[in-house]
């Protein structure tokens, strides 16, 4: 008899190892990028949930890296999935961060959905936030759905779809 929860755990073990390469993959890629460019940089790799997470840290000028609100970062993410894909054949999921920019992102972008709930809360009336990527508006949504009373909603057509904040 075969124990099914060996094979779970084999299932899950494959998809981390899967995720790792991905990882080392980019690392590789994002390393000689870097190399080409003549920019410092520590590369950081790690699994969060299903997806593989990639750091760059600790050089100068890497807020180069990022851009104007994310805008080089953004294009460098998918340049990173295009070559990861290259590699393996399957569609990456990746997430990048240059000098700790997305993480600080986030942190501001769960702060505002909280606060936006919370005034919603308060007054009754639907709240429009200002435009934002797929990835911001997941963030806010994120936060507002961890109080009770709020919800919230993509409205409007990409680029300049937003999250609206209302009550129930």
């Amino acid at each position: 008899m075969v124990n099914a929860g060996a094979d779970t755990g084999d299932v899950a073990s494959d998809a981390e190892e899967a995720l790792i390469e991905e990882g080392e993959i980019a690392g590789d890629y994002l390393e000689q990028l870097l190399d080409v460019l003549d920019f410092d940089g520590d590369i950081d790799l790690d699994v969060e949930g299903d997806r593989a997470v990639v750091s760059i840290d600790g050089g100068r000028d890497l807020s180069k890296l990022v851009g104007r609100n994310g805008e080089v970062l953004d294009a460098l993410q998918e340049l990173t999935r295009l070559a990861v894909q290259q590699a393996t054949g399957v569609r990456s999921r990746l997430m990048l961060d240059v000098a700790g920019w997305r993480a600080k992102r986030r942190s501001e972008l769960s702060a505002l959905g909280t606060a936006a709930a919370k005034r919603v809360l308060e007054s009754g009336e639907p709240e429009s936030l200002t435009p934002m990527t797929p990835f911001e508006r997941k963030i806010v949504h994120d936060a507002v759905a961890a109080i009770d009373g709020v919800s919230s909603e993509s409205e409007g057509v990409e680029p300049n779809r937003f999250v609206v904040v209302v009550p129930g």
